[in-house]
C-alpha cells in the first residue's frame, strides 16, 4: 500500500508517521512548508522536498535579503503551489491513500486536486482546526465542501467529530490522539511529595493564553510557592518578556524554554514526571497532547476546556481541574492554590491518571488499530 501524506513538519505528525515504520506500507510525505531539508525524524519515509521553486537561481537568497520587493515579484512566477505539488506527486507515486493533516494549512490547498480524483482521502483534524475555524475566517460552506471529499475523519476529540457530523459529514470517523499515542518511562514518575516543579505551556499567540497563567501565579501567596521551580516551555517572546519584567517572578526560581529552542519530548516528559502541576490555557484547542503526556507522568492537570474537549478526560475536581474561563486569571490562581494545598487530591489524581492513560492512550495498544484503519480505508 502506498500512502501519500501532506502535512507541515510537526512533532506530532512525525510521531504519528513513525507508527507505520514496520507496517509494510510505503509512505511518502509532501512537506507543506517545503523548507527543502530532509527530516531526520522520519528517515525511512520518502520525502517530497524542494518542490516549491521552479528554479533555485544563483544569488536568490542574496536578492531576497537585499531587494525584497523585487524578490517577491519574481517569486510569483518562480513558485509552485501546494496543489501543483500534490498533483505531480499523485501522478508519480500513484498512491492508494492520500492523508492530509490539518484543514486550513493543507486541506483547502489540495482540495481542487482531490476533487479531480477518487483516491481514498483521510483527513486528520488538529487542535483548533475545527473548533476555531470561524474565528479564522473560514465559513461553514467551505468546511462542508471540504468534508464532502473526505472519506475518513481522524480527530483528537469527540467534540470535533460531533461538530463535523452536525455539518453533514456521515462517513467513517475515528478518535485518536494527534501523535498516535503515549509512551512513557514509568521510572521517571516521581511521587507527589517529591515533586518540586510547576510546569506550563507558554503559548501566547493565536488562541494561546499563557499570560493568564503568569498573572495567576503572581497572585499566589509567596510562602506557597517559594520552594517551587517554575518551568515554561514553548514560550513565546511576549510572554518571556513579561516574566522577566515581573516583580513577583524576580523573587521566584524559574526556567524559560523558548519556543524557537524546541524542548525535546524526552526532556519535557522528564519535567512532567517531576511536576506538581501542569497547566495549559487556550481560547481554543483540541485534545492537547501535552495534557495527555502530563497526565501519563502524574502531574496534576489544570487545563482550559474549550467546547468541552478537555472534559472528555478530566472530571473536574477528581483527576484535575478545568479552567472554564481562560481569561479569568483570578479563578486560575484559585485552582492553583487549591491544588497546591491538597496533597491527597493530587496523589489520588496521579494514581488515576497514570492508569487512565495506560488503559486508553498507550501507543503500543493504539498502533495496531491505527495501522488497521489504513487497511480498512481501501477495502
Amino acid at each position: 500500500m502506498k500512502i501519500l501524506m501532506v502535512a507541515i513538519p510537526n512533532h506530532h505528525f512525525f510521531q504519528w508517521v513513525n507508527q507505520l515504520k514496520d507496517s509494510g506500507f510505503e509512505v511518502f510525505w509532501i512537506d507543506a512548508n517545503d523548507d527543502g531539508v530532509v527530516s531526520h525524524r522520519i528517515p525511512w519515509v520518502k520525502q517530497v522536498k524542494g518542490w516549491r521553486l521552479n528554479w533555485d537561481y544563483p544569488l536568490r537568497l542574496t536578492l531576497k535579503k537585499r531587494v525584497p520587493g523585487l524578490y517577491k515579484f519574481l517569486q510569483k512566477f518562480n513558485e509552485k503551489s501546494l496543489a501543483t505539488a500534490i498533483g505531480e506527486s499523485i501522478s508519480s507515486v500513484n498512491p492508494d491513500i492520500v492523508h492530509c493533516f490539518e484543514m486550513q494549512l493543507t486541506g483547502f490547498s489540495i482540495l481542487p486536486i482531490m476533487k479531480g480524483n477518487n483516491i481514498p482521502f483521510i483527513y486528520s483534524s488538529w487542535g483548533s482546526d475545527v473548533y476555531y475555524y470561524k474565528k479564522r475566517g473560514t465559513t461553514d460552506k467551505e468546511v462542508e465542501d471540504f468534508m464532502k471529499r473526505v472519506d475518513v475523519l481522524i480527530s483528537d476529540c469527540h467534540r470535533d467529530v460531533k461538530a463535523l457530523k452536525d455539518l453533514g459529514f456521515d462517513k467513517t470517523s475515528y478518535v485518536f490522539p494527534g501523535n498516535g499515542g503515549i509512551t512513557v518511562d514509568t521510572t521517571k514518575i516521581k511521587a507527589q511529595k517529591d515533586r518540586i516543579i510547576i510546569l506550563f505551556k507558554g503559548y501566547q499567540y493565536d488562541a494561546g493564553e499563557a499570560l493568564q497563567i503568569v498573572k495567576a501565579i503572581e497572585l499566589l501567596n509567596l510562602e506557597l510557592i517559594k520552594n517551587v521551580e517554575f518551568h515554561v516551555y514553548s514560550t513565546d517572546k511576549e510572554l518571556e518578556n513579561y516574566i522577566k519584567a515581573s516583580h513577583v517572578f524576580n523573587q521566584l526560581s524559574y526556567v524559560i524554554h523558548p519556543r524557537h529552542e524546541r524542548l525535546k519530548n524526552e526532556e519535557l516528559l522528564m519535567l512532567m514526571g517531576k511536576s506538581i502541576i501542569h497547566l495549559g490555557n487556550n481560547l481554543s484547542d483540541g485534545m492537547p497532547n501535552a495534557l495527555l503526556e502530563a497526565m501519563a507522568m502524574g502531574a496534576f492537570p489544570i487545563q482550559s476546556n474549550p467546547g468541552g474537549a478537555t472534559a472528555e478526560v478530566i472530571e473536574d475536581g477528581v483527576n484535575g481541574f478545568l479552567i472554564e474561563n481562560p481569561l479569568d486569571f483570578k479563578a486560575i490562581s484559585k485552582l492553583m492554590e487549591d491544588a497546591l494545598s491538597d496533597l491527597q487530591l493530587r496523589q489520588k489524581a496521579q494514581d488515576y491518571n497514570v492508569r487512565f492513560i495506560e488503559n486508553n492512550y498507550k501507543r503500543a495498544t493504539l498502533q495496531p488499530k491505527i495501522i488497521q484503519l489504513y487497511k480498512d480505508t481501501i477495502v
